[in-house]
C-alpha cells in the first residue's frame, strides 16, 4: 500500500521506465547527485546516532538526544518523522 496517490503514481511511472530500459526488478537507475545526496544524509544520521550513543553512556538527557537523532533522520523521509505514515 502507498501513503498517498502521488506515491502510487511515482511507483507506476518508475516501473514503466524500468521496463522501457530493460531493467530487472533488482536493478535501479539513480542520478549521481541523488545518490550523493542520500549518502550525505545517511552520514549525518550515522553521526547523530554515534553522538547519541556517547551521550547516553554519559547520562545525558534521553529526550533531547532522541530529538537530535530524529532531526537528523527527517531529511531522509522528506517530512518530519511522525507526519509521513504509510498505510
Amino acid at each position: 500500500m502507498f501513503c498517498r496517490q502521488a506515491c502510487r503514481q511515482r511507483e507506476y511511472q518508475s516501473r514503466l521506465r524500468a521496463q522501457e530500459a530493460g531493467l530487472s526488478e533488482q536493478e535501479l537507475v539513480v542520478a549521481r547527485t541523488e545518490l550523493d545526496e542520500l549518502r550525505d544524509k545517511l552520514y549525518v544520521l550515522e553521526c547523530a546516532v554515534d553522538d547519541a550513543r556517547r551521550d547516553l553512556a554519559e547520562g545525558d538527557d534521553a529526550h533531547r538526544i532522541l530529538g537530535e537523532v530524529l532531526a537528523a533522520a527527517d531529511p531522509l523521509f522528506g517530512a518530519p518523522l511522525g507526519e509521513h505514515r504509510s498505510t
